[in-house]
């Protein structure tokens, strides 16, 4: 009986998210007003030189990708607003959930709830509620070569993005945090997850230029700009990069 009570209650407990997130995507999805988007720092490596980086952090930091939003939303028509606001809030003191690694699709619920769960007693910022939670797991980068793959939920509106903590930083920084934000509000990778290659056509930033390489700039979804059908780079700032016509479809800002 015990057990039959606790899977009801499970079930409830997804209904309720599933149902929540359905109608937040349908509201978010109108575009006719911005998504607030509240950043928060996290110490990940429990440095000191980490520590005095996220402690420097204004809005003014992250305003580069509220910029680059709205100038990429200008060449398509459903958008009539600025799309994103973001600011940054007071540090998290701990860190999220990890996904399985290989887990199957019931592991992978289960800690995509534990995340939302964790996100909700986890908002450190004392105004109305956001929007979107994004959450940056920073590093010094004299310690860490590479940091974990970071994720966007659209399911909850989390993104979980793991950064360095060094001024040098901080353009290729906002680049994954644009990725992964987008990632929150519907599209989709669009380079090969084996590879890391851009896919083509989808992405690619110009798939009718002839020749069709190099390119010189990167779908911000694809993550890199090809060079060959086998090799590509990282851009190291917005400006080499766009948000292409199959994203744009996929997050609502064209039909």
């Amino acid at each position: 009986m015990f057990k039959q009570v606790r899977i009801l209650f499970f079930l409830l407990i997804l209904l309720f998210v599933s149902v929540s997130a359905y109608l937040t995507k349908e509201r978010v999805a109108s575009w006719d007003k911005p998504l607030y988007v509240y950043v928060y720092p996290i110490n990940g490596d429990g440095t000191q030189a980490t520590q005095h980086y996220i402690e420097r952090l204004t809005d003014s930091r992250f305003a580069g990708i509220s910029r680059y939003m709205t100038q990429q939303a200008a060449h398509y028509t459903k958008v009539t607003t600025e799309p994103f606001i973001i600011s940054v809030s007071p540090q998290v003191k701990s860190k999220p959930p990890l996904p399985p690694i290989g887990g199957n699709i019931p592991q992978v619920m289960w800690w995509s709830m534990k995340l939302r769960l964790w996100s909700m007693t986890h908002n450190t910022d004392p105004g109305p509620a956001p929007d979107i939670q994004m959450f940056v797991v920073y590093y010094d980068p004299k310690n860490v070569e590479r940091v974990p793959h970071s994720i966007g939920l659209s399911k909850g509106l989390i993104g979980v993005v793991h950064a360095f903590s060094n001024n040098q930083y901080n353009q290729s920084n906002n680049i994954v945090i644009a990725h992964e934000l987008l990632h929150t509000v519907g599209a989709t990778d669009k380079y090969d997850l084996q590879t890391t290659q851009p896919i083509y056509p989808e992405g690619y930033a110009n798939p009718q230029q002839k020749p069709l390489y190099p390119q010189y700039r990167a779908e911000i979804m694809g993550g890199r700009i090809p060079l060959s059908s086998t090799k590509s780079k990282i851009p190291r700032s917005f400006n080499k990069t766009v948000i292409g016509p199959i994203t744009a479809i996929e997050i609502r800002w064209e039909e």
